[in-house]
């Protein structure tokens, strides 16, 4: 073997062998993002793509027919359109741009990737692109022609990287670099015959890619862990209120002359109330509902003992069956006893019910109280934060959406969609 064979399939060998190492650790991972299913279609194309040469490689040793070189090579150009078509997909998807310019876009590469891959298949007949004679391949005066599909399509991406204003500068550089070598390596792949620059080039900018991204990913979980902690602590300080914890104390105080056995039951809750709110501070692990809803029905209970008759509550529990973040439901509720029922003279009622979907548990907390504008709200003001630290915990913690209508003077509802894996 001459040294460019033996530099060939040292490239395809290697490329082929790390890229196993990572497809083996996306499939392993609990939890895969949407762009890393695309990411992972691109690794595993791009090492059967490595396997293939080096296979070809290897059979060229003792094998050349002018058939099986055309027909390889023909393989192998379709395969590079396709290489750049799948990183297309991926940067795409991680970027999720949604616009008409980007969708016109999509239009022109699907159109341009098939016009390219038919080139390929015609070029088996007139040999425009390369020919085999006695088992040697050679490239024709159009060959440039043939990767005009990868470079146009490089260059388009490179543009859409640096444009997108919500790419920070990590992202820029690795996607821009996947974008810049190829492209560059189709200039000097034409000019270095036999060494396979183009695949050194994919192998090299797979691992950027891949490494650079992995250190934006592991950047922002460490983000969102610091938002989870401080929303813990901003929703433990929203329920801890000075005045609760007064009127509380006081309504158990009352009752102890009148009703000492319930006064010691409204006490113990008392405790258990505290008691969850403070471990929330600390927990980023999902609870049973039933966890949550004992909570709940609790946290009403101490509420009733100021309100009596004013505070109605109904429970529609048609599952239980699911798991949830802690401190994510009562906050809902407590927002509708103290700025929706209680606020009207007579007072009202609060249904808070569950039920099962196809794709996700639902919990529903509805008040009859005196609503609200929702267009005029500022959910970062006091009165609405605990809403905003809420939703901030269910998509952080499970994926999951709050959708919040209010009427003025007819009440608010509050739908929350625990999605199932």
């Amino acid at each position: 073997m001459d040294s460019k064979v033996v530099f060939n399939m040292t490239i395809c060998l290697l490329g082929f062998l790390i890229l196993l190492i990572h497809i083996v650790n996306i499939l392993f991972k609990k939890k895969r993002r949407k762009d890393e299913n695309s990411l992972l279609s691109f690794f595993i194309f791009t090492a059967f793509h490595f396997a293939l040469y080096f296979t070809f490689v290897l059979i060229k040793e003792v094998y050349t027919s002018d058939p099986f070189i055309i027909s390889f090579y023909t393989i192998f150009y379709i395969m590079n359109n396709i290489e750049v078509l799948l990183f297309y997909l991926y940067m795409s998807q991680y970027m999720n741009t949604v616009s008409k310019s980007k969708r016109i876009i999509d239009i022109i590469n699907i159109v341009l990737f098939s016009l390219f891959v038919i080139s390929d298949i015609v070029n088996i007949f007139t040999r425009m692109y390369f020919t085999s004679t006695n088992g040697v391949y050679t490239r024709a005066k159009l060959m440039i022609i043939s990767q005009g599909y990868q470079f146009v399509m490089l260059v388009v991406s490179l543009l859409l990287v640096v444009l997108d204003k919500k790419l920070n500068i990590r992202e820029k550089v690795s996607f821009s670099l996947y974008c810049v070598l190829p492209a560059v390596s189709i200039i000097v792949q034409n000019a270095l015959s036999g060494y396979a620059i183009a695949y050194l080039t994919m192998f090299v900018s797979v691992e950027i890619l891949f490494l650079f991204l992995n250190v934006e990913k592991n950047i922002k979980i460490e983000e969102d862990e610091k938002k989870l902690k401080e929303a813990n602590v901003k929703i433990m300080m929203s329920q801890i209120q000075p005045h609760f914890i007064y009127n509380t104390l006081s309504s158990i105080s009352t009752l102890i002359t009148i009703n000492p056995k319930s006064a010691q039951q409204a006490l113990d809750d008392f405790s258990d109330y505290l008691r969850m709110n403070f471990s929330s501070l600390t927990e980023t692990r999902l609870i049973p509902f039933a966890n949550e809803l004992s909570h709940i029905k609790t946290y009403v209970g101490l509420e009733q003992l100021r309100f009596n008759e004013r505070l109605k509550v109904v429970y529609d529990i048609q599952t239980l069956d699911f798991s949830v973040p802690p401190l994510s439901v009562q906050p809902i509720v407590e927002n509708a006893i103290k700025h929706g029922v209680i606020k009207k003279e007579d007072g009202g009622t609060v249904k808070i019910s569950t039920y099962e979907t196809i794709n996700a548990y639902v919990v529903e907390v509805e008040d009859d109280g005196i609503g609200f504008d929702i267009d005029k709200v500022d959910f970062v003001s006091n009165e609405h934060i605990g809403l905003n630290n809420v939703r901030h915990r269910i998509i952080s913690m499970c994926k999951g959406d709050i959708i919040l209508d209010s009427k003025k003077n007819q009440g608010t509802k509050v739908i929350i969609s625990f999605y199932k894996e």
